[in-house]
């Protein structure tokens, strides 16, 4: 947990971001019964119960000192999913980065391995 800390406490440099990962599945709703609006003396009214109308997945990229973000949503999150979304933070949003400290979770997919199964290794490495 100090490593983590001691990244985020790094003074800003452009040539070696700072850049925080995460990404979390949405469910899509529909409703059942449609809501009724408000009215004077009255709140809005939504029923509880719902229609489920899908799911993605949304990945979210920010680096907090520099006030930057990027939110991507994709239908399903997989190995590839992920390696192409790090390679565009590398090769559109920090190409002229040195360096680019990822900090993420221990998802099974965030992985080099993923990298290697979607690029060829001279790309992946």
């Amino acid at each position: 947990m100090e490593d983590v800390l001691a990244v985020y406490a790094r003074c800003y440099d452009p040539a070696r971001p700072v850049v925080c990962m995460d990404e979390k599945p949405f469910q899509f709703l529909g409703e059942v019964r449609e809501p009724l609006p408000a009215r004077p003396g009255r709140d809005a009214r939504q029923d509880s119960e719902y229609v489920r109308c899908g799911t993605c997945s949304i990945f979210v990229f920010a680096e907090p000192l520099r006030g930057w973000r990027r939110v991507h949503a994709l239908p399903q999150r997989t190995m590839l999913d992920w390696a192409a979304q790090v390679k565009q933070l590398l090769t559109v949003d920090y190409p002229d980065a040195e360096t680019v400290v990822l900090v993420m979770d221990n998802l099974n997919t965030h992985a080099i391995a993923s990298l290697y199964e979607a690029f060829a290794p001279d790309e992946a490495f």
